[in-house]
């Protein structure tokens, strides 16, 4: 009788721990980025912003594992296995570029696990289950360049980008919406990632002579044809990508970064946005805390995606824990399913409302045109 007693009372006292134990287990998630290599100027800021993320939500501890890819996409695809297999990730972030954001994404539809992308890439039928796009899609960013482009009177319009799916991305908007807008694409160029001179393709492109020229280009690297634009006498204006936005950029270019004009998401001057702007607090709040940590000025478009992949985490994961517990099937499912019913997802880069056919969820408010004056960026006219 005793014993059955005992038996009985352990039970009871294991119900009643129950959600206590609930509330202490791990939410993981897994963020490939990519800090060496070509790529690092992008994934080093997603890296640093993570020190000001939360560290549990919704009384849940989050567990985040960070490991580099070197813009690889092999590394990066044997990164997000090991998310899958060792882990037990309930999330899985990264890269910082391209060609290993679309790696990680094949990963996660295949493990059917949530997939935050810290880079624009195509969300094919096949990959848009179970993956977001946190950047700016090219479509929203290139509209309002190609309309500063034609408010400017840009007949013709030359073309330098990476040879990769990155470059890809902006040449085909560029033919796609700028094209129909009456722009006569001049010249197109590449380069690859790791190149350290364009002098070829830019001496192509002067002869050419476009009213102003685009550059489909990310991190340091997209000042290497501005500044050999400007060395070989181009006085046209330049174009650059919301993946150039950064302060590196304009130490990397110097003098020739002047006058640059440039897409930019709402993270890079939430001082200039009004007050009823969703963006303002979020970005003030990033930028406080980065640029005590790294400096004046060291604010990033990059740093925005990894800090608002969490923002969107806070609004997501309270929601999936009424449902499930993490490191199941049916948590991972409940976050897809949160991330469409919750919306008006504010984030510093923009204000978030996926559907199963909208895999970025921005609009208009998502994106800012800048230009480079007296080594500092301001708002572009």
């Amino acid at each position: 009788m005793r014993k059955a007693y005992l038996a009985a009372a352990g039970v009871i006292a294991m119900l009643a721990s129950a959600p206590a134990l609930a509330q202490t287990s791990e939410i993981t998630i897994g963020i490939t980025t990519t800090t060496t290599g070509p790529g690092a100027a992008l994934g080093i800021p997603e890296r640093n912003a993570l020190e000001f993320v939360p560290k549990e939500i919704g009384g849940v501890p989050l567990k985040v594992i960070v490991l580099d890819d070197g813009g690889d996409p092999t590394t990066a695809t044997t990164n997000a296995r090991r998310f899958v297999t060792e882990s037990k990730a309930d999330i899985i972030m990264g890269s910082a570029i391209t060609p290993p954001t679309i790696a990680v994404a094949n990963v996660a539809a295949e493990a059917g696990i949530p997939h935050f992308g810290l880079a624009p890439f195509p969300v094919t039928p096949e990959r848009a289950k179970w993956s977001v796009v946190m950047p700016q899609p090219v479509p929203i960013m290139g509209k309002v360049l190609y309309e500063h482009m034609k408010a400017h009177n840009i007949k013709t319009v030359g073309y330098i980008g990476y040879s990769d799916s990155y470059g890809d991305l902006w040449f085909n908007d560029l033919k796609t919406q700028a094209v129909p807008m009456g722009i006569t694409i001049a010249d197109e160029e590449r380069f690859a990632r790791p190149d350290t001179s364009v002098t070829g393709q830019v001496l192509k492109l002067v002869a050419a002579n476009p009213d102003a020229i685009l550059v489909g280009a990310s991190g340091t690297a997209a000042a290497l044809p501005q500044t050999e634009l400007r060395e070989r006498g181009y006085t046209g204006l330049i174009y650059q990508t919301h993946g150039a936005a950064s302060m590196d950029f304009i130490r990397i270019a110097g003098k020739a970064a002047e006058g640059v004009i440039m897409a930019s998401g709402p993270v890079m001057s939430p001082e200039t946005q009004d007050d009823s702007a969703l963006t303002k607090a979020p970005g003030l709040e990033l930028n406080k805390a980065y640029e005590a940590k790294y400096g004046p000025n060291s604010r990033s478009q990059f740093a925005g995606h990894s800090f608002d992949a969490f923002e969107i985490l806070k609004r997501v994961i309270p929601v999936a824990l009424k449902t499930a517990k993490p490191g199941t099937p049916e948590f991972r499912e409940a976050i897809r399913q949160a991330l469409l019913t919750e919306k008006d997802m504010a984030a510093s880069q923009g204000v978030y409302n996926f559907t199963e056919k909208d895999r970025s969820g921005l609009d208009d408010r998502a994106r800012i045109i800048l230009t480079v004056k007296d080594g500092k960026y301001v708002p572009a006219k």
